[in-house]
């Protein structure tokens, strides 16, 4: 009877996990956009200083915007991933943003990206793999 009931969790669980793997991607991904444009940002703005101009030049800020913007739906799916999603495996599944990260440093900011810091990668990606199977 316990075995049944176990067996039928974890058959319920195989059939929601490419729908997790999915919606944890997009997740991670606008997670790690919120972060780029939140670095754009701070690069673009002035340097820090208590005056209207300051405050009006960061709330007009388009980078920032996006910024919002990008947090703001990386929270909500977080949010529905955590109320039909297992946290034991949502959760590690949330470190694919360290990978769009990296490939954004890359790509974005031109950054040099060493050997070791693949190995990391490459051991994210295992890590992530072994949880949802």
């Amino acid at each position: 009877m316990l075995g049944q009931l176990v067996q039928q969790l974890l058959q319920k669980n195989k059939k929601k996990m490419p729908q997790l793997i999915v919606l944890s991607i997009l997740q991670a991904f606008f997670l790690c956009a919120g972060q780029v444009l939140l670095k754009l940002a701070v690069k673009a703005l002035p340097n820090f200083s208590w005056t209207w101009e300051y405050f009006g030049k960061v709330l007009t800020d388009w980078w920032l915007l996006g910024c919002g913007v990008s947090f703001t739906i990386a929270g909500l799916m977080w949010m529905y991933i955590l109320r039909h999603y297992s946290f034991s495996q949502a959760y590690p599944l949330s470190s694919l943003a360290y990978v769009f990260g990296m490939i954004a440093a890359m790509l974005i900011f031109h950054e040099q990206v060493s050997i070791s810091q693949w190995v990391g990668i490459l051991l994210i990606m295992a890590g992530c793999y072994f949880v949802v199977h």
